[in-house]
């Protein structure tokens, strides 16, 4: 039997994932911060990914488990204009986001078998240039994946495949707080006022195309059950940030402030 370390193992992701995994036949041990509820089945040890010391204790609570896969599905989303948000929700989108997964993943891989695996959640926002009030968390999730790649360099070297899961759109509990920042940043910002509520329109627009969590679960078993995996897997990628990637930088911020600041 195949062992996956799952971390945010209660996320709507991360639970659905565990799930199916379980009803493939993998033993899950689940990775969440205390109080959280994973799947009945999976194994459940606590974790704070911010925290160093928290990563030490769940990794010695596992010591002597041989690990067939790490798959990191923990996230925060945040949104706000860079010169309106506090430095304590910047750091902590970055901590979850990047240093989170780089604290985990390194102190979990002794753990992992010959020829294991090493999975990555990032978005279809981390290959694009920014967009304006989602900027932090784009940034966080185009870091990892250049992280994710880097990692994918390292780890080949020594038999270990690397595979980031690019999602568009997911319907899991992170859509609804996405859209609770927009419109609070909506209501609080001094600076853009009418352009966040036209960039709410967008994002509902977006995201109403999302698929449920289950699509990233098939991603992750197609993944292992692969004889030699990809680095990158997307799903549900809007056709409109697609179109947006492949303008040139001044072209996007022409389009952008045009739409954006139309009367």
């Amino acid at each position: 039997m195949k062992t996956v370390l799952l971390i945010g193992a209660g996320g709507g992701m991360g639970s659905a994932c565990a799930r199916m995994l379980l009803r493939q036949g993998y033993r899950v041990i689940g990775l969440d911060r205390e109080g959280t509820v994973v799947p009945e089945g999976a194994a459940f040890v606590p974790i704070d990914v911010t925290d160093p010391a928290s990563v030490q204790s769940a990794c010695e609570a596992l010591q002597g488990t041989a690990l067939d896969a790490i798959a990191y599905m923990a996230g925060v989303y945040d949104t706000g204009s860079l010169i309106e948000i506090d430095e304590a929700r910047m750091r902590r989108i970055f901590e979850v986001n990047v240093f989170g997964a780089y604290r985990a993943i390194k102190a979990f891989f002794p753990l992992l078998r010959e020829n294991g695996r090493v999975v990555l959640v990032t978005s279809e926002l981390a290959p694009l240039d920014p967009l304006p009030f989602t900027g932090l968390y784009g940034v966080t999730k185009g870091t990892l994946e250049q992280y994710a790649f880097s990692l994918a360099m390292e780890l080949q070297l020594i038999g270990v495949m690397v595979s980031v899961i690019r999602p568009g759109a997911v319907e899991t509990p992170l859509i609804g707080r996405s859209v609770e920042r927009i419109e609070s940043f909506a209501v609080n910002t001094e600076h853009y006022p009418e352009c966040a509520e036209r960039f709410l329109y967008v994002t509902h627009k977006v995201e109403s195309r999302s698929v449920p969590p289950e699509a990233v679960a098939k991603k992750l078993i197609r993944i292992l059950s692969a004889k030699r995996s990809r680095f990158l897997y997307t799903l549900n990628t809007s056709p409109l940030l697609k179109l947006y990637g492949i303008l040139p930088k001044q072209w996007k911020l022409f389009a952008i402030k045009t739409y954006l600041k139309r009367k």
